[in-house]
């Protein structure tokens, strides 16, 4: 499942040349495309949980983003596509008009697979030619908003990749999206530390390239002295929690994190299950044993924090992440390696924690609010980041699902505390 292209250079955030905007949007189209073929029909419908979609409506409604918001209101004589899909399609946009409802998502028979595919085509042809011909006043709104599609695009694939997880993971015959692709055993390096600091540092983004409108303006921000954990929190360092009790020590959770074991019935991570005296794990590639070398996925802020508590440490802020990542080179496994799993660090260079980007996201004890002086884009894509900001915490970093060259040191993602379903992990922090 590898990608054979190249990945192209990271775009401006108001692009002038447009045919490296082209040669980037055929490409992220066409990762789209290649995500979505290992799977049937059947598969593209299925709807496992409200928070998930089906992959033929991830396919839809990124190319409904390039239609609704660029095409209709920019390109002269442009043709929808099926005036059914601006409803059908919308996830959240309250200003563009009312929608399908998310949890029903999977009722969707029709249209169909095939449908979509012509749909994307369509749209495909009509910013191909809307690119290369767009006069200069539009172009200065409409380049920055295709730029933004894009990336959307991007976190989308990693969607598909995480929403079909899930539904494997419910099916009786634990289907594998790809054959397994063996990485180089390794034993992953004993945990040390890394010290840092502090002071009065500045984070979030500035500069040309394109960011999300979160990860600005770039502020200073007070980082007392701290440490980090040179390596992610492995899968058999996760059995030892487990082992010594920790899904069953109230005083190791936070309230509601306590509550959320009890209502679920928790006592691993996700996908986890207990075969005799191993533990398997559904993944991309079927169910599989664990490798205990590996970093521990798929766990909640809950569990996160519960196991941070006892382990005598906690999460780092997403200030101190930042301030250790981002003079450093975003490399790591990310979905282009095709591997789509976690694997065990390599021996610490000695100049800079390991796996900082790729592999799992990293949970950080904050709430997932705007900057100072942030302030939402105008128009329907100012609903893109701004009204989440309530009741969520950040991860940073990427996994091992996350499109390379979409991700930075600035990057915020953001999931609700109790959701595991996310290519999410543990790294350790401590004050020095």
């Amino acid at each position: 499942m590898a990608s054979t292209v190249p990945t192209p250079s990271v775009l401006a955030a108001h692009p002038e040349d447009r045919d490296e905007l082209l040669v980037h949007f055929q490409w992220v189209r066409g990762e789209t495309e290649r995500l979505a073929a290992p799977l049937s029909d059947e598969d593209q419908v299925v709807q496992s949980m409200p928070d998930a979609s089906p992959t033929k409506w991830h396919r839809a409604h990124v190319t409904w983003f390039f239609e609704t918001l660029i095409l209709i209101p920019f390109a002269r004589g442009y043709k929808p596509f099926r005036d059914q899909f601006v409803y059908l399609f919308n996830s959240y946009y309250e200003s563009v008009g009312d929608r399908h409802p998310r949890p029903d998502r999977g009722m969707l028979t029709r249209p169909s697979a095939a449908e979509i595919a012509d749909y994307r085509r369509h749209v495909d042809d009509a910013m191909a030619a809307f690119i290369a011909d767009a006069d200069g006043e539009t172009w200065a709104v409409a380049g920055s908003l295709a730029v933004l599609g894009l990336n959307h695009e991007q976190q989308h694939q990693e969607l598909v990749l995480m929403d079909i997880l899930h539904a494997f993971s419910r099916s009786a015959v634990d289907p594998a999206y790809q054959t397994y692709r063996a990485s180089p055993a390794r034993k992953a390096p004993a945990l040390s530390w890394f010290d840092y600091e502090g002071g009065v540092c500045e984070i979030g983004h500035d500069g040309p390239n394109f960011a999300f409108d979160n990860e600005g303006p770039r502020h200073k921000v007070f980082a007392a002295p701290y440490r980090l954990a040179s390596r992610l929190v492995t899968n058999a360092e996760w059995k030892a929690f487990m082992d010594d009790g920790g899904y069953g020590r109230p005083e190791l959770w936070l309230s509601d994190g306590w509550a959320t074991v009890q209502q679920e019935g928790w006592d691993a991570p996700l996908y986890w299950r207990q075969d005799g005296d191993k533990w398997m794990a559904m993944s991309l590639s079927g169910l599989q044993q664990i490798n205990d070398q590996a970093p521990v996925c798929h766990v909640s802020l809950y569990e996160a924090d519960a196991y941070a508590r006892w382990a005598g440490k906690r999460l780092p802020t997403e200030a101190e992440w930042e301030i250790a990542a981002q003079a450093l080179p975003v490399a790591g496994n990310f979905q282009s390696y095709g591997l789509l799993r976690p694997v065990p660090a390599p021996a610490t260079n000695g100049d800079a924690p390991e796996q900082l980007f790729g592999d799992v996201w990293e949970w950080t004890q904050s709430s997932y609010g705007p900057y100072p002086g942030f302030k939402p884009i105008a128009g329907a894509v100012g609903e893109y980041n701004g009204k989440f900001m309530s009741s969520q915490m950040v991860l940073r970093g990427g996994a091992c699902v996350t499109p390379e060259g979409h991700t930075r040191p600035t990057y915020r993602n953001f999931f609700y505390p109790h959701m595991r379903w996310q290519f999410s992990g543990v790294r350790l922090a401590d004050d020095a």
